[in-house]
This record gives structure tokens, sequence and C-alpha cells, in this order.
């Protein structure tokens, strides 16, 4: 049955609408200014600058290893209500209401540091809200076409959301976030709608921006997307959906590839999710970067994001998901060595000299490294798991994705904790970042790209 090209672009809303919580608030302006913010806080405390950092870091990631671990125990069991009931649309509702209530609370963080710990429980839970959102989303997903059409779908939506993420980008750089030197914007304006520059209300406004624009751009997505209506609608009662759930974790057992793959992205996207989360935050503790030069580099990395996840988009449609997932693999590898081996001093075991810009140019390559090859993944991850999904339970299987995607969400983030917390030193945070890649890219090779779904 045809798909009408209204429900396509509806469903792509979602990635335009809910990408800059990503752009905005985990990578390139707020997660920065949370890290800028929390070290003054510790500095003031009596902790000497380095230990400061090393500390706003570590509460950082156990806020998205708590993060990670609810959103493990509780997808698997929501996307098995969704199945049973037929119903994934007013999950979607409700979890916007509660992203768009936290995401404008972000506003909360004034430069002194008060209320910190609670901004950072807010965030968080913002981050939950959108990826429980994003799973019902995803469940969607395999009603919207064939599999070799999916491919080109699930890319051409993270373009879309990415291209989301770089305007956004452009409108908050260009006339609210200010340089803390200057007061003024990108632009050389003050921010604008009489925002305070010493109060950093500019860049405080990330909060209500990424609230404001998610409200805008979902319309179309609750205009034009339906719940597909189930063949067979069964009891949703706590034990009926336990019982269904229990039975389809035994069957993943018996089901090889869906087994290796969901165990090979539990590492590759944990490890990823690790490099979004954390990026901005390297760049500001170990290259002194500003949260609008870091804006900057954001722009590069969801630009390249935009262009390489549509090709990736085409070349999964060819050659299947697989293959993309393993080039994007080895790409980050690369990106996860240059983090560990640089800083302002060094390069790997050869100095630098003072002020070189070597370190901001590498690392605005691996910024657009990570756009890319990390966007690409996504996408292809998505079409992966569409190709392991029995059709009449999507929203159990991305809940499971996104289980497996969650259940060690708390590795990347504790082991960079433990690491940053161990040696005092932030580079050598990342180095569990470049085991969980080779990891799951040692576990792809037990995965059919054509999927299981008849075995």
């Amino acid at each position: 049955m045809a798909v009408s090209k209204k429900r396509i672009w509806g469903w792509m809303a979602f990635d335009w609408a809910s990408q800059p919580f990503y752009t905005l608030g985990l990578t390139f302006v707020f997660g920065p200014y949370f890290a800028l913010v929390a070290t003054q806080a510790f500095v003031s405390d009596g902790l000497i600058e380095e230990a400061a950092k090393a500390q706003a870091q570590s509460i950082w990631s156990i806020g998205q290893t708590i993060a990670g671990l609810l959103i493990a125990i509780t997808a698997p069991f929501l996307g098995a209500y969704a199945d049973n009931s037929g119903r994934k649309i007013p999950w979607i509702a409700g979890f916007s209401i509660v992203f768009v209530v936290a995401s404008w609370s972000l506003w909360g963080l004034t430069p002194d540091g008060a209320g910190l710990y609670l901004i950072l429980l807010l965030f968080y839970v913002a981050f939950f809200a959108s990826e429980s959102a994003l799973n019902f989303v995803n469940a969607i997903l395999p009603s919207l076409g064939t599999d070799k059409e999916i491919g080109r779908i699930s890319g051409s939506g993270a373009a879309f959301g990415y291209w989301g993420g770089v305007t956004s980008l452009f409108i908050l750089l260009l006339l609210f976030v200010e340089s803390p030197d200057t007061g003024l914007t990108l632009l050389g304006i003050p921010p604008m709608l009489g925002l305070d520059a010493a109060q950093m209300e500019g860049t405080r406004s990330v909060g209500p921006f990424i609230a404001l624009w998610y409200i805008v751009f979902m319309i179309p997505f609750f205009a034009y997307v339906r719940d597909t209506p189930a063949p067979k609608v069964k009891r949703t009662s706590l034990r009926a959906v336990w019982g269904d759930l229990m039975a389809t974790l035994r069957g993943v057992m018996h089901r090889r590839s869906l087994k290796y793959f969901l165990l090979s992205s539990m590492f590759y996207r944990d490890a990823l999710n690790a490099l979004y989360a954390f990026g901005g935050i390297y760049a500001q503790l170990v290259l002194g970067w500003s949260v609008m030069k870091i804006g900057i580099f954001g722009i590069l990395a969801a630009i390249a994001a935009a262009i390489f996840t549509w090709l990736g988009g085409l070349a999964d449609q060819r050659f299947g998901p697989k293959p993309v997932i393993r080039v994007c693999v080895w790409l980050l590898i690369v990106v996860g060595c240059l983090i560990v081996g640089m800083s302002r001093e060094n390069l790997f075991i050869f100095p630098l000299a003072p002020g070189s810009q070597i370190p901001d140019l590498v690392f605005y390559g691996c910024g657009m490294v990570i756009g890319g090859a990390g966007g690409a993944i996504y996408a292809a991850s998505r079409t992966m798991m569409v190709r392991h999904t029995h059709p009449d339970r999507p929203a159990e299987a991305f809940g499971l994705f996104a289980l497996t995607g969650k259940a060690t969400a708390f590795i990347a983030p504790a082991s960079i904790a433990l690491f940053t917390f161990m040696t005092g030193n932030v580079q050598l945070g990342f180095l569990p970042v470049i085991f969980l890649f080779l990891l799951g890219l040692f576990l792809l090779r037990w995965v059919n790209t054509d999927g299981d779904r008849a075995a």
C-alpha cells in the first residue's frame, strides 16, 4: 500500500523538531556552558582548576548515566504496551509535554551556578523524554515503505533533522549567544529581545528556544501521522504486556543476527553518544574554546552531518546498512585516538609551539567526522533494526533497540568519569570510548545485513 508523502514528511518533522536539543543542548551550547559554570562554581568552593574541570565532566557523565539507565529499564516495556494497545501517538504527545517543560527550565542556569544540580536534573529529564518519544517515532518507520525504501527514508529524515540543527544553531549564534568577553553575538550585536549579556541570558535562552522550536515544528507530525490500526489489539494488563515482552526477549537468544546486532550497537552507540555529550565539553576544558567558538564548530559538524547522513542513506539503499555502519565506526575510532592524543601542548608525542592553531584545526576536522559518521550510523542502525523487526511488534522491537542502546549507556559516561577521576586528565578520560567502538566493530561481523525476520 502506497504511503502518502505527507505522512513521510510528517514523520521526518520529528527529527527537525527534536534535533536542536542535541545540537544546541547536549553538545554545542548548553553542555559547554554548563561545564564552564560548574567549573567556576567548584573553583569557588576551593578546588584547583584542573580538579574543578574533572569534577564538572564527572557530574555531567553521572547525569547521562542515570538517564540512560532509566531509558533502558522503561523502553522495552513501554514499547510492548504500545504494540498491545495499538497506540503510539499518545505516548509521543505525553513525552513531548515533559520535554518542552524541562527544556524551557534550562533558562534557570545562572552564571553563579545557583541551582546547578537542579538544572542538571531537568536537562536529563528532557533527555529522557526526547529519547523515549524517539523510540515510538522510530517504531513508525517500518510502515513508511519497503526495506530498500526505508534506508533512504531513514537517512533523509536524519539528514533533515541535522539541517534543523544547523538552522537553529545559526539563529542562536547570530542573534542570542553572547561572547563572555564582549557581550556581543556573532553578528557583533547585543543579544536580541533585550537579554542581559552580563547574566549570559543570550546563552541561557537556549532552553526556551529549544522548547519553542519543538512546539512549532511538531505540528506537521501530529497533523499527518496517525497510528496504524493494529491487526489485533491485545490485552494491555501489566501481566499480559510483561508476558509478551519476556517471550520476545527469549526469542532474541535464538536469532543469531539480531542478537549480535543488538550487542554490537549497544557498544558503538554508547561510544558515539559519549562523543556527542562530551565533545563540546572537551573543547571547552582542554582547548579553552568559548561557547561561541564551540557553536561555530557545531555549525560545521551539523552541516557535515546533514550532507553525509543523506549520502549514507543513499549508500544504505544501494549496499545495505552494515557496510555504512562499519566504515563510520572506523572513522570514529580515528577521532577517538586524536581526542586522547591531543592537547594545546602536544599532538601525540609531538610538541606544539605555544599558540599553535593545529589543535583547533584538527578538532574542527574531528567535529565534521563526528557529525557525518555519527549521523550516518544513526540512520543506518535504525534501518538495520527494521530489517530485524517483526511487522506486528515494531514499538517493542525499537524498545529493545533502546534497551540495548541504553542498558550499557552508563558504561561510557561512567568509564569517562572513572578514568578522568583516576588520571585527573580530561583527555585520558576518553580512552574507554575507543575500546567500546572496537568491541562494537568486532561483534558486527556476525550480523546479517539483510536481517533475520524469516529465520
